[in-house]
Parts: C-alpha cells; sequence; structure tokens
C-alpha cells in the first residue's frame, strides 16, 4: 500500500453505541417512576442526547448506566420485567456455571436457573440433526407484548451469548441471529458478526451443535474478576478480534488520519481476494464502506471529547480535508453538527 499511516490514540478503536439503545434501557426506570436525569449524569451521558436518534454514547458511559440502573431499579434486567430480576442473581447463576462440564450443559442450567425468575419469557435450547447438526437458542414471550419486555429478551440474549463466550473463552461462531422486527437496527450485524434473520417468531440466534460439546474452562476464581468487571465485559465479549471486520477495522485505523485504503489494498493486505473480501464482509452482516464510515465516526465522537482540540483538528484526525465535508458528514451520522454534539456532550444539557 502506498497510504501514510496516522496512528490515532487507541481510545479511537472503540466501539460506540446508538443512542436509541440508552432509550431504551432506561423504559423500566421511567415505568417505575425514577427520575433518569441523576442516572444519565452518573454515566456521564447529558439528557439532550435522547433527542437525537443518530447520537452515540461510549461503551463505557453504556455500562456506567446500565450499573447505576441495576441500583436504582433493583433489578438485574433494569426494570424491564414485570417482576424484577433479583440483583445478585447473575452472579449466583455464574457461580454455578463455573461447575458444569460443557457448553450445552451451561447453557440449559442457566436458562433453567432464569426460568423461575422471570415470567415474561423463558429461553430455550433446541437441537436439530444430532451433533453434527444445528442449536438454536430461542427466548419465548409468555406475557403480552410491550417494548419494555422487548429489549429485556434482547439484553438477556446478548449477555447470554457474552456469558457462553466467556465461559469457553472464545466466540462462537453463530450461523444466524433471529429478530422478530421487519428490520433489525443497523448495529445488530455488527455486534453478532453474522445474518440476521428477520420477522422470526422469536428472537435467538443458532450455531453449530458441536460447539455444544466445548469445555468449561473458567473457576471461581476467574469468575470473581469476571463479575468484577461486568457488566461491560459482556458489552464487547461478542466481538471477536480475529474476524475479517475487526481485522479491516485495526487496518483501517492506521489510515484514520489520511486516504482509506481500497477493498483490493486491504485484500492484498489480508492475503484474500476481493471477491472473497467481500462475502466474508457480508456474512458477518457487514460493507467495506459501512466499516469506513462507522470507524471515522467513533473516532471523531471520542475526538469531540477534548475540548482542547478545535473542529478542523477533529476533521483532519478522521480524515476529513475540508470542516464543511466533515460538517456534512458527521450530520448525517450523528443527527446533530459536530460543533453542537461537542457542546452538549461537554456542558451536559
Amino acid at each position: 500500500m502506498n497510504h501514510a499511516p496516522t496512528l490515532p490514540p487507541p481510545a479511537l478503536a472503540q466501539h460506540t453505541v446508538a443512542i436509541v439503545q440508552v432509550r431504551s434501557v432506561l423504559q423500566g426506570a421511567v415505568h417505575q417512576g425514577l427520575d433518569v436525569a441523576p442516572l444519565l449524569a452518573r454515566a456521564g451521558i447529558p439528557p439532550a442526547l435522547l433527542a437525537s436518534p443518530l447520537a452515540r454514547v461510549s461503551h463505557t458511559q453504556y455500562a456506567l448506566l446500565l450499573r447505576a440502573l441495576r441500583r436504582a431499579t433493583r433489578s438485574e434486567l433494569w426494570g424491564l420485567t414485570a417482576r424484577p430480576l433479583p440483583v445478585g442473581s447473575f452472579g449466583q447463576c455464574a457461580a454455578r456455571l463455573v461447575h458444569c462440564a460443557t457448553l450445552g450443559e451451561a447453557l440449559r442450567a442457566g436458562f433453567a436457573f432464569h426460568h423461575l425468575l422471570i415470567d415474561d419469557f423463558t429461553a430455550r435450547l433446541q437441537v436439530q440433526g444430532g451433533p453434527d447438526g444445528l442449536a438454536r437458542v430461542q427466548i419465548v414471550r409468555r406475557a403480552p407484548f410491550n417494548p419494555r419486555l422487548d429489549y429485556a429478551q434482547k439484553a438477556f440474549m446478548l449477555f447470554g451469548f457474552g456469558l457462553a463466550s466467556w465461559l469457553v473463552a472464545r466466540r462462537v461462531p453463530l450461523v444466524a441471529v433471529d429478530y422478530t422486527e421487519p428490520q433489525a437496527g443497523s448495529d445488530t450485524s455488527r455486534v453478532y458478526q453474522a445474518p440476521i434473520r428477520h420477522d422470526q417468531p422469536h428472537p435467538g440466534f443458532t450455531f453449530e451443535a458441536r460447539w455444544l460439546d466445548l469445555p468449561v474452562v473458567q473457576n471461581p476464581q476467574s469468575l470473581r474478576e469476571f463479575l468484577a468487571r461486568a457488566p461491560g465485559n459482556l458489552l464487547i465479549k461478542y466481538r471477536d478480534p480475529g474476524s475479517v471486520t475487526e481485522r479491516i477495522r485495526r487496518l483501517l485505523r492506521r489510515h484514520l488520519g489520511g486516504e482509506m485504503p481500497s477493498l483490493e489494498d486491504v485484500g492484498e493486505a489480508l492475503a484474500m481476494t476481493p471477491q472473497t473480501l467481500r462475502r466474508r464482509l457480508r456474512d458477518e452482516g457487514r460493507g467495506y464502506q459501512a466499516l469506513k464510515d462507522d470507524l471515522r465516526r467513533d473516532a471523531a465522537i471520542a475526538l469531540l471529547a477534548q475540548p482542547e482540540l478545535p473542529l478542523i483538528e477533529v476533521a483532519a484526525r478522521v480524515g476529513f480535508s475540508e470542516a464543511s465535508t466533515f460538517h456534512r458528514a458527521f450530520k448525517k451520522w450523528c443527527g446533530v453538527a459536530p460543533g453542537e454534539y461537542r457542546h452538549t456532550r461537554l456542558n451536559g444539557n
């Protein structure tokens, strides 16, 4: 490649969380009549961002919000379910699962544990075609639909997948992810790095049944460290550093301040043909242009949190030679101009 790399700070590699996730997880607190402003303040999230549909927050901010909501609602699912999921139940369940022999045993034990605590939905593991077939996890609703419950199901599914990945110390490759909506959110494919099937009767995910025989390698000692870092570690556990998507993202970071490499250049660096690269990205639910846009957007959000950086410098660091071009691109990504986004983030209003 002929592009001169510009290395940004490591923080610029962090993914961000859509503001719709923040609004969704606050539903339980709102339903309980709690004032969400102090909860947002503890997470460093300006309330004004809630009114910007395309705004984003960092994983750290989102994880801090989950902790604040857990305390305020006295529920491991943040007040989203009809009956609060007792605080501490996640740790109690995980403590049981580290003694399981295999992933399959752990999944069944974990689902049975929560079946007794959650009235609104239940998780089921089904195996089709024997050991060489497919395993499917389905989250089946047992109560009438409402938006709070819908988000609770999705959160349970994501955290369940994250916990399963931790138990076996590797990310289990998914064949597909099911969503009940006609069209899932733009982040869904990135989160699970798998094709999304829409309009399904139940949310869930499918993987090769042979992974159920993976041994559980965690123990009570590693569990203590894991719980100390929860829930932030569960938010990123799904990411596979070896996936094509993440490998390309790391490669693109080195060129963030200049001209991005072409798909052909990336294929050469990864020893793949452009056709193979497109197919692998499609299998992981992403496109090359979307990857470039996401990286620039996440880096710009991180840089805008540094008040000493002029906007023209932020624009240059994410690869824009013209401030006006950066202005238009950022507004397309986040719904507001970069100056307004910075003001809202730094002033907390």
